[in-house]
């Protein structure tokens, strides 16, 4: 297997990579990988705002993790954020329908609520016209269980990867941010997170394109 591009570039250069996947008319769909704190939901929303109205929208992959009550039934709810703790049956069929584009069809998927550490049913509605879909995960390149589904159904996949000890500070305050202390906020960053991040770099061989934004 070819080793993907690795490219240094701007957060308006990238956006005009993405550009060229909006096609009115035709439905892209558009995936942004990388380990935990890596960025993705913070470049996907960017990369939204800067295509403008109406030309591409954010399904992101944490709408599909399992609620709280399933995860600790599973005896997993210590681990929450590791691949296995995702529906990812449920997210390779979402994106089935997305790149289906039926022009009859707004397809509804669910948001990933961080103040409720729980996904929201149906929150988000992709009308049919919208030729671009952009998703982010931290499992699109997995090739274990139903990852390499979501994987073919994606024109492109990049792997956004910053050094680690500015992926890691994100982590610990991102943490914090959302109320855990900083002794807790570190040992998660440092511990599940960390051993999620492991894994995710083993996938980023699989990329289209590895990204280190200036």
């Amino acid at each position: 297997m070819t080793a993907p591009d690795v490219v240094e570039c701007t957060l308006d250069e990238l956006a005009e990579r993405a550009r060229t996947l909006v096609v009115p008319g035709t439905r892209h769909l558009l995936g942004l990988t990388g380990a935990p704190g890596a960025g993705k939901s913070t470049v996907a929303a960017q990369l939204v705002a800067r295509l403008g109205p109406g030309a591409s929208m954010l399904v992101a992959m944490d709408g599909f993790h399992l609620a709280g009550t399933v995860l600790d039934r599973l005896g997993r709810g210590a681990r929450k954020g590791a691949h296995d703790t995702f529906d990812d049956a449920g997210y390779a069929a979402i994106l089935r329908r997305l790149r289906a584009a039926d022009p009859t069809e707004t397809v509804y998927a669910p948001e990933f609520r961080r103040e409720l550490e729980e996904p929201i049913g149906s929150a988000i509605a992709v009308p049919p016209h919208i030729p671009l879909v952009i998703t982010e995960g931290n499992y699109l390149l997995l090739d274990s269980g139903a990852w390499p589904q979501a994987r073919d159904l994606l024109d492109a996949v990049w792997f956004l990867a910053p050094g680690d000890a500015v992926r890691r500070d994100r982590l610990v305050r991102r943490h914090e941010a959302f109320g855990k202390s900083p002794e807790q906020a570190r040992h998660w960053a440092l511990g599940s997170d960390e051993r999620n991040a492991e894994l995710i770099a083993t996938t980023a061989r699989h990329a289209d394109l590895v990204v280190r934004l200036i």
